[in-house]
């Protein structure tokens, strides 16, 4: 009882606010389009978000607290001399893959000396700024002996050049490691790929060559330098290229990727106004009908109108706030165009079961009755399901910010809706009420002063009168709309057929299997190159990368961060304990023998034997490369300890096997807490994979629960709890299927498509509830009457919205953007599953489960008997009909 009264008053309620919009209409339209324009002018500056990591990274990431101690230990400009891969952060750079088209020796001489030249034009590229020209020796890291620091593999080329000038046979490159003629030691790993070996390791081809020139960027001026370098680096290869058209060359820097991201949003534009013009011929084509009076293609205009004022508005708040713009805004207009188009194809639907002859006023009222509680319900499930989205529990900024602005923007189309679309509703509905032009807006003359005009006037001329339409045809007068027709006359027949049940069911069947199998083959998605354009030098490096150099994993950082025993055998043996089961190549276990040899050899105290090390770091060649991994310390007495240390590590890994990197840094974090040796693990990928699983499921999971805790609440106040037992098993079913099918279609579980599946929760409320509703709440007769019933009433308001949505979300396909990609796959199947559902699935399954519903009876109570007047018409034949039956 309490449940029906509280629907009655907020109908109650909407009604007198229908009818006080409707007495103040100029007021409701105009204050939207003022408040969009104050708020939306600060977006023409808009300031675009530059660091990637910052928005795709987990915030609270261990792996950047662990970055921080290694910086503190071992700083960047003392560190890339010997680093293999960024061991601890990227900083500025350029790297090139340098191959051949048809699979060539590139340790051939002609390559050899071709590879060379180009190292020697990158080395002489300038940046001119005012008053000096900056080149590669200006900007670079430089090493001990203050000149820059380049590649192992440069040394390997010019050693071997200079052995093929003097005949020399007996220099060899092994791989991974290879030594020099100064005996150092060297890891090739991630220098050569595509490598065919002989026997012991010897190299005898190389399929690719990869360079990289580490950069400075200590400060602000060093940085926008090293900046234009990047991009002058890209440039050059470039021209190299052109002139060596028998090699392939794979440029790439550290700002590659923020600009491929960005670059999404700048191909994107062109296909989003082929999106908005087709959206926009659709809703008018949705709206318009036979009758030039009751057609309404202005209110599909106004409702994209709408829209683009609530987008607006909230893309003003967040540039104003301090938001930063980033491609991932590109999925807001379509969220809004999914709930707003639906949310105005819905009043349009209540407009057409109103009375004509009503004053317009009491058309709003009833108008707003009769859908805007529902409306609202499906407003407050976007607000708290992207309001726990972008709550503090987010842990990826991207998806914390892409939640805010939904938030913003949703909240602001449901203000629209109620104030600009209902006043545009209130003017449409005076000039039906006049008789006026729905286009044109000049009074239609009546049929009989029509007929001296031309065919094609008549035809746009088009019209019914009240004074010619019979009273109980007064209700009919929109069936002439192609879609009310459609479902009416032929659709609600043929689906609620005996003989199509079986069917439906058993597509229902095949649906959930396919769903089911797809869903045990999720896979969570941390490559980056998922978020860019596709024709970028990202995905082509990329893609060079994984097919020349996913032999060996990333370089792992291996730390110890305390002051530990080094000269202590047991020691020794703890930390070899925790190595060896991850390590593929390592120096590490030659570098504890090496210290036992030492330790037995000298039998010297403490401070002898950390004295002894130190030299013998400096003297052993086989050892050079580790000379800065051990920091030592003096106490009063002179006495030296090592401070920390750290070794590199190869683990038994291959790049393109993510699920085995999220393994193995799992293991390691394990290892590091139980172990007796206080250590840390570190790469720079670490802090995308780190608690990435996590963050990522935490958007989704939250709103979840949020939608299923908000469907609770709102059971006392919709009329029947039931209709919220419906929605939540609907919403299920198409959830499941979204992501069992979105696998199939070779879609990760990134930042992208769980935002797209906390929008497919609200997306399926949108579209069911209302249905639900009326079918749940309906009395007397059969369920097959209500479910025929229920899509009447909502079937054309969810059939127009989905078809202005896929034509909207068609150019977004042919976008070259892999985020675009996944953005259009994931919400085409949100529609697409969502529509079946609501067409298919639920008019069947509805027919013959829970609710009941009781046939009405005849009472032979005479006090109750029913009156029938028959109206008889004879015609020239004497032929007896019945025009008309009344019921008294």
């Amino acid at each position: 009882m309490l449940r029906q009264v509280l629907h009655r008053g907020l109908r109650t309620c909407f009604s007198r606010l229908g009818h006080f919009i409707a007495s103040h209409p100029v007021f409701f339209a105009s204050a939207p389009v003022l408040i969009s324009i104050l708020l939306g002018a600060s977006f023409s500056r808009y300031q675009v978000e530059e660091s990637v990591e910052h928005l795709l990274a987990p915030q609270h990431s261990l792996a950047k607290i662990e970055r921080n101690l290694v910086n503190s230990l071992f700083p960047v400009n003392r560190s890339k001399h010997r680093l293999y891969s960024d061991l601890q952060t990227p900083g500025r750079y350029g790297r090139v893959i340098v191959t051949s088209f048809q699979k060539a020796n590139m340790l051939d001489q002609h390559h050899t000396d071709l590879i060379l030249k180009l190292h020697a034009a990158v080395t002489k590229i300038q940046v001119p700024r005012p008053g000096f020209n900056y080149t590669f020796a200006h900007i670079c890291i430089l090493n001990n002996d203050k000149t820059c620091i380049v590649d192992d593999i440069v040394h390997v080329l010019e050693e071997l050049k200079n052995a093929r000038a003097t005949n020399r046979t007996n220099f060899a490159i092994t791989y991974p490691i290879t030594h020099l003629k100064d005996g150092r030691a060297v890891y090739n790993g991630h220098q050569l790929g595509g490598v065919t070996v002989h026997s012991k390791d010897r190299v005898k081809s190389a399929e690719a060559i990869q360079l990289t020139y580490y950069l400075q960027s200590i400060n602000s001026l060093n940085d926008m330098v090293a900046e234009r370098w990047e991009s002058s680096f890209c440039d050059t290869v470039r021209l190299f290229q052109k002139s060596n058209s028998k090699v392939k060359m794979y440029p790439y820097t550290s700002s590659s990727l923020r600009e491929d991201f960005q670059k999404t949003s700048r191909v994107s534009e062109r296909y989003l106004v082929t999106s908005l013009i087709l959206v926009v011929t659709m809703a008018i084509l949705c709206c318009s009908m036979q009758d030039c009076v009751r057609s309404k293609p202005w209110l599909g205009l106004l409702g994209l109108v709408t829209i683009s004022l609530a987008t607006l508005t909230a893309a003003g708040i967040i540039n104003l706030t301090g938001g930063k713009y980033n491609s991932t805004f590109l999925g807001v207009p379509f969220v809004m165009l999914g709930h707003g188009l639906y949310g105005t194809f819905e009043m349009l639907s209540s407009w057409r079961k109103t009375r004509e002859d009503q004053h317009v006023k009491e058309r709003t009222a009833a108008v707003y009755a009769d859908s805007m509680l529902s409306f609202s319900l499906t407003t407050a499930m976007y607000l708290v399901t992207f309001g726990i989205g972008a709550s503090p529990f987010t842990n990826i900024e991207a998806a914390r910010i892409f939640c805010c602005n939904s938030c913003i923007a949703i909240f602001f189309n449901y203000l629209y809706v109620l104030s600009f679309y209902g006043s545009s509703l209130v003017f449409t509905g005076y000039i039906e009420n006049n008789y006026q032009h729905s286009i044109f807006c000049r009074k239609v003359p009546k049929p009989e002063a029509l007929q001296e005009k031309p065919a094609w006037y008549r035809f746009l001329l088009t019209a019914r009168f009240s004074e010619d339409t019979a009273e109980g045809e007064e209700a009919n007068t929109y069936e002439s709309h192609l879609l009310v027709c459609f479902l009416k006359r032929y659709y609600c027949d043929w689906i609620t057929n005996t003989y199509v049940k079986p069917f439906v069911v058993l597509f229902y069947l095949i649906y959930i299997s396919f769903a089911l199998m797809g869903y045990l083959q999720v896979s969570e998605g941390s490559d980056l190159s998922n978020i860019v354009a596709t024709a970028t030098q990202t995905i082509e490096y990329t893609t060079a990368q994984q097919k020349y150099f996913s032999n060996y994993s990333p370089v792992i950082g291996f730390y110890i961060y305390e002051s530990i025993e080094y000269w202590n055998t047991s020691v020794q043996e703890d930390v070899l304990e925790y190595t060896k089961g991850f390590v593929r190549i390592s120096w590490f276990e030659s570098y504890l023998n090496y210290l036992r040899k030492l330790n037995v050899s000298t039998g010297l105290p403490k401070k002898n034997f950390t004295d002894m090390l130190r030299n013998s770091f400096l003297k052993a060649p086989q050892f050079s490369h580790f000379q800065e991994d051990i920091i030592f310390s003096k106490k009063y007495n002179d006495e030296v300890d090592v401070v920390a240390s750290r070794m590199f590590l190869v683990a038994k890994t291959m790049e393109t096997n993510r699920e085995e990197l999220y393994d193995l840094l799992e293991t390691l974090r394990r290892l590091s807490v139980t172990s007796k040796v206080k250590f840390i693990v570190f790469n720079p990928s670490f802090v995308y994979m780190d608690r990435y699983a996590s963050s990522l499921g935490a958007p989704l999971h939250n709103s979840c629960i949020s939608a299923l805790f908000l469907l609770f609440f709102s059971a006392f106040l919709v009329a029947d709890s039931l209709i919220n037992v419906w929605i939540t098993l609907t919403v299920v079913s198409v959830e499941f299927g979204v992501i069992g099918f979105m696998t199939l279609w070779k879609v990760e579980l990134d930042c992208i498509s769980v935002l797209c599946l906390i929008y497919g929760i609200n997306y399926t409320i949108d579209n069911c509830a209302p249905m639900l509703s009326t079918f749940v709440l309906g009395k007397d007769f059969t369920r097959t009457k209500w479910v025929k019933n229920a899509l009447e009433v909502h079937g054309v308001a969810i059939l127009q919205s989905y078809l202005c949505y896929i034509v909207g979300l068609i150019p977004l396909a042919a976008v070259p953007s892999n985020l675009t990609c996944t953005l259009f796959r994931c919400l085409f199947l949100i529609a697409f599953v969502t529509f079946f559902h609501c067409f298919a699935i639920l008019p069947v399954i509805l027919t013959f489960l829970p609710p009941s519903k009781k046939k009405r009876k005849e009472k032979k109570n005479p006090e109750n008997r029913e009156e029938i007047e028959c109206v008889e018409m004879v015609d020239i034949d004497s032929t007896r009909v019945v025009d008309q039956i009344t019921t008294v």
